[in-house]
């Protein structure tokens, strides 16, 4: 006994001392520290309870959504790895995780995710095939097709909803097909002109490539008509049937949009009986961009890009736009946006004559060829400024003088070149026109003008140049000489016509960027919103390009 008992008597002794020096070999504790680990504590105490609070707002919020709105369904379906609490409102599609609650009581907060239906295009219903199977397979859930913003363009997304359930599957896509269908604004039968001559010849390509795989998944039906000349595309809207159709899409170039535009509003007059009066485009126009500048499409989707014009169609974004009408003496008027006549008309005519090159530099070539043949022309110039609100009748203002350049522009002509626009100074729908009148001046002085426009401003602050709001432009040549017979010879034969050939001396004009030769007076009037076009209003388009020749 007296063993045991000395025995326990050292392992005691041992322990103690052990404890002892452990608690010796630990330093006292730095008082910052331990306030520092306290002030830790609470911050994670209240960040746990922000985020409580957090959760219980979000399930809030979607608590007073489906108050809000009648709710259609509600489910649960995967999304990415993990499963979602699904609700589908006659407006939005929301998804929010299911996390279940942790031992600690802890709350996780995930973001819900939420997807407005006039964003989706089309419903799929997703399979698992092997290969070379046609139909049939595994069910696995629901794909929604639909259009993110990036920057000033329009891409293609996907939200994938997994179900292994047939039938649940099936509920969602008829509901989700339902209410996309019930969107009257978008198209589901459509008119296509492409034209195959535009810029490189890549409208076809571009179309078939870019645009009709689009349409094909958001179920649009296309009639598809390949032009083949000037005039052909005047020609098939005069005779169709247009009441079949929800809408005409050109593929093509500014020339291209300005034909088809003029001939839908000529249609309209002739179908209300009112061959003297400008009237409203029965039809909205979509615009597949395919030529070398683009200035229309620009200036309704801010960039040149054929997959943002085709979703613009597709979801119905429509955009009312002016339009001008030309009115030469003695021949038939002319609808269309913009108009320039001196350096912008010289400038087409001479690249005109060169289209076996390049556009680019066809461009640069024309430009620095008419900087170095630069002259003015004798003109008379009258305008009837734009009404403003509680003022009284507008009258007319006439000039004369010796102008290098005068511009009518019903829209602001965005380009890649000029991303503020030719005129930044108008809108889609002011219900006038920019007149912007170039004196002359020296070529330095012009040239500094000219380069502006690819700057952010100051194109108008010189003493030479005067803008003005219009409803109405006179322009009268009081030269006899046009586009002198020396110009024309030295600059080669074209294989290319204008589309208005006036007996006598002409003027180059720049209509729409085509070249129409005009030897009298010519009057423009703007109409207001004469036709809806296929986009937005744009105050900027995406500068990709600049010109060195200047």
């Amino acid at each position: 006994i007296s063993r045991a008992k000395s025995k326990n008597v050292k392992v005691v002794s041992l322990f103690i001392c052990l404890k002892y020096s452990v608690n010796m070999s630990e330093p006292d504790e730095d008082p910052k520290e331990e306030k520092r680990k306290v002030c830790k504590k609470k911050k994670n105490k209240e960040k746990r309870r922000g985020e409580k609070m957090e959760g219980e707002k979000l399930e809030q919020q979607q608590e007073e959504q489906i108050h809000d709105e009648s709710v259609i369904l509600r489910g649960i379906f995967k999304v990415g790895k993990k499963s979602h609490d699904v609700l589908l409102t006659q407006t939005r599609l929301t998804w929010t995780p299911i996390i279940p609650e942790t031992p600690t009581g802890e709350v996780t907060v995930l973001q819900p995710g939420m997807l407005l239906l006039q964003d989706v295009f089309a419903v799929k219903v997703k399979r698992r095939r092997a290969a070379g199977q046609e139909s049939g397979g595994a069910m696995l859930g629901v794909a929604l097709f639909f259009c993110k913003r990036k920057g000033r363009k329009l891409e293609e997304d996907t939200l994938h909803l997994h179900n292994a359930s047939a039938e649940h599957t099936h509920a969602w896509y008829n509901a989700l097909k339902e209410q996309i269908a019930g969107i009257s604004s978008r198209p589901r039968y459509l008119k296509v002109f492409i034209n195959p001559s535009s810029h490189k010849k890549e409208a076809v390509h571009i179309y078939r490539e870019s645009v009709a795989p689009l349409f094909k998944m958001a179920d649009i039906r296309t009639d598809i008509t390949v032009t083949e000349k000037k005039g052909h595309t005047l020609s098939v809207i005069k005779e169709c049937k247009l009441d079949e159709y929800n809408g005409v899409v050109c593929v093509g170039g500014d020339g291209s949009v300005a034909e088809l535009c003029h001939a839908l509003v000529f249609r309209a007059q002739l179908d209300a009986n009112l061959p003297e009066k400008p009237v409203k485009a029965v039809l909205p126009l979509g615009i597949i961009p395919a030529g070398s500048t683009d200035v229309v499409s620009c200036s309704v989707h801010g960039v040149r890009d054929p997959v943002t014009a085709a979703l613009h169609i597709i979801l119905g974004h429509l955009q009312q736009v002016d339009m001008c009408s030309f009115s030469p003496v003695g021949q038939s008027v002319h609808f269309g946006f913009s108009a320039m006549f001196g350096f912008g008309g010289r400038s087409l005519a001479r690249a005109e004559k060169k289209r076996w090159m390049a556009s680019s530099r066809r461009r640069e070539y024309a430009l620095v060829k008419t900087l170095a043949k630069l002259r003015p022309e004798e003109c008379e110039l009258s305008f009837l400024p734009a009404k403003k609100s509680r003022e009284g009748e507008a009258s007319w203002t006439t000039k004369q003088g010796q102008y290098l350049s005068i511009s009518v522009m019903s829209i602001p002509c965005l380009s890649s070149h000029a991303p503020r626009g030719l005129a930044p100074n108008t809108s889609l729908t002011s219900g006038s026109a920019s007149l912007i009148a170039v004196e002359n001046t020296s070529r330095s002085e012009f040239i500094k003008h000219l380069k502006r426009f690819g700057s952010s401003s100051g194109e108008f602050s010189f003493s030479f140049v005067e803008t003005h709001a219009v409803s109405a432009v006179k322009i009268r040549p009081l030269s006899m000489s046009g586009f002198s017979k020396e110009e024309s010879e030295e600059e080669g034969d074209s294989k290319s016509t204008p589309i208005i050939q006036p007996e006598g001396a002409a003027f180059p004009w720049n209509i729409d960027g085509e070249l129409v030769e005009i030897a009298n007076e010519v009057l423009i009037r703007v109409h207001p919103r004469l036709i809806s076009l296929y986009g937005e209003e744009v105050e900027e388009a995406e500068s990709t390009v600049s010109c060195s020749c200047i």
